[in-house]
């Protein structure tokens, strides 16, 4: 069908892909044990919204670009760089300004859903290192004489994004029942919290020395 082969190693590469632990995971994570199952579920959905930028540009060849050209990788790494270490110092400072679990349930309740879900988009659109996966990755599975490329491309993507949504929502209900069942010390979610934004910032600085290849 439209030149795809190979489905089911199709299927397994992806799932073994989204079990390799990265930014998006760690994201998902640190807002189910922070503010419940609902934010994990909204950050998943906004991770894998995310992955479309990439499924589309990849399609349609704007992928290419950015294989290409270093002066389009760079500016596009650095966006996704200092989205990264924005987050990662929001969630440094979110912590440091409670003092108690009272507090923490307050400031908590102050990010809506929609923001974790916007959040969880950018975190995956505004990195290169996902488009250039996607090119190098889907491409291997269409052959060169398929009636409509694009079309293959977008099935493909939308089997891996698929895959994605359910590790990720797996990821977010496992850690916010974890978190939930452990009862959680306000001082412990505090070091979490600030293991987390270091985390963060690490992986940002980590994507902005990061080469093109």
């Amino acid at each position: 069908m439209l030149g795809i082969h190979d489905w089911w190693l199709f299927i397994i590469s992806g799932l073994l892909l989204n079990l390799m632990p990265g930014p998006d995971t760690l994201f998902i994570m640190s807002k189910s044990a922070s503010q419940g199952w609902k934010a994990g579920v909204a950050a998943s959905l906004g991770i894998c919204s995310g992955v479309y930028v990439h499924v589309f540009a990849a399609a349609f060849g704007l992928s290419a670009l950015l294989a290409t050209s270093a002066a389009a990788f760079v500016v596009v790494k650095l966006m996704g760089a200092a989205y990264l270490i924005y987050l990662g110092w929001m969630t440094l400072r979110q912590r440091a300004a409670v003092a108690n679990e009272a507090k923490v349930q307050a400031v908590q309740t102050k990010q809506p859903l929609f923001t974790v879900y916007h959040q969880g988009f950018l975190t995956n659109a505004l990195n290169p290192k996902v488009a250039l996966f996607f090119l190098a990755f889907v491409p291997q599975f269409i052959s060169e004489d398929s009636t409509n490329t694009v079309l293959a491309f977008i099935l493909l993507g939308t089997v891996f994004d698929i895959s994605s949504l359910i590790w990720c929502t797996s990821v977010a209900l496992f850690t916010a029942f974890a978190s939930e069942r452990l009862q959680l010390s306000a001082s412990v979610k505090t070091w979490l919290n600030k293991l987390v934004g270091s985390l963060f910032i690490g992986l940002g600085i980590r994507l902005a020395v990061s080469a093109q290849s």
